[in-house]
């Protein structure tokens, strides 16, 4: 009778502590990030003006990393940087402006940039963070010009990104693509197909691309956030629905990266 009282005992403390999880029961079971991992290595961040890819910019600082922050809009970057300077040496931290839908030729002169920044070690960790994402609409309402724009940020920008960098990782023999998918890519949502295509496609990519090239030293962390509590959406959430803080959100992603996760689910696991 008391092992029944205690299996039963044991059985509700682990449905309690899974109803308030922020995540999956991997990743919550890494407490901290591993600062030895992070330390004096380049990390690129994309999206990086605003929203999660700020806040991971200024937590990868942190820890020490080296920083090259990218988004469309230069100002906000200069002003991400400004930021960062009470905290970190100028020199570290490097402004790129990069649009992923401009095109392969650009994209490459980008990430020939990125290579040369810091020339002793190259790009360590790419953090595939921009993304596009427009209001949710019916299915039979998407338009040719949204889905074109979702594609060419989400996947195909991303995607070509990959391609270019992944030959310079694959010289040095490691490299680190952290990708912020969606839980929409994992379960369809409804009101955001084209945006759940997106991310269903980079999901497929990122988990191939990483069968290819793991024996090579190249390691693939896939991030699956569910809804996010940020600046940007402050004022749009559905009453009951409740958001990870965007700090806890970027502070389990470089957990899951620091210790080489595979795919991780940010989100409540109730509400």
């Amino acid at each position: 009778m008391l092992i029944v009282f205690i299996c039963i005992f044991l059985f509700f403390i682990f449905l309690y502590k899974f109803l308030i999880a922020y995540g999956d029961f991997t990743l919550m079971s890494k407490k901290q990030p591993k600062r030895q991992e992070i330390e004096d290595k380049v990390v690129w961040i994309t999206g990086a003006s605003r929203g999660i890819g700020e806040i991971l910019a200024k937590q990868f600082a942190s820890l020490g990393a080296k920083l090259i922050i990218s988004a469309r809009n230069e100002a906000e970057l200069n002003r991400v940087r400004t930021q960062l300077k009470g905290k970190h040496a100028p020199d570290d931290v490097k402004i790129l402006p990069l649009d992923l839908s401009s095109g392969e030729d650009s994209l490459r002169i980008a990430v020939e940039k990125a290579e040369s920044f810091f020339p002793d070690s190259g790009v360590d960790y790419m953090v595939h963070n921009a993304a596009f994402e427009r209001p949710k609409t019916s299915i039979l309402d998407v338009t040719e010009e949204g889905l074109k724009a979702t594609f060419d940020v989400n996947v195909l920008g991303t995607i070509t990104l990959t391609k270019l960098l992944a030959p310079f990782m694959l010289k040095r023999g490691h490299g680190h693509f952290v990708v912020m998918s969606s839980a929409a890519g994992k379960t369809p949502a409804p009101g955001q197909a084209v945006y759940s295509a997106s991310k269903y496609a980079l999901n497929g990519y990122f988990h191939t691309l990483r069968s290819e090239l793991c024996q090579k030293g190249i390691q693939v962390t896939v991030v699956c956030p569910g809804p996010i509590e940020t600046s940007n959406n402050a004022g749009s959430r559905v009453p009951s629905e409740k958001r990870v803080p965007s700090e806890r959100c970027a502070e389990l992603t470089i957990i899951a990266a620091t210790h080489g996760l595979k795919e991780a689910w940010i989100s409540y696991q109730i509400g």
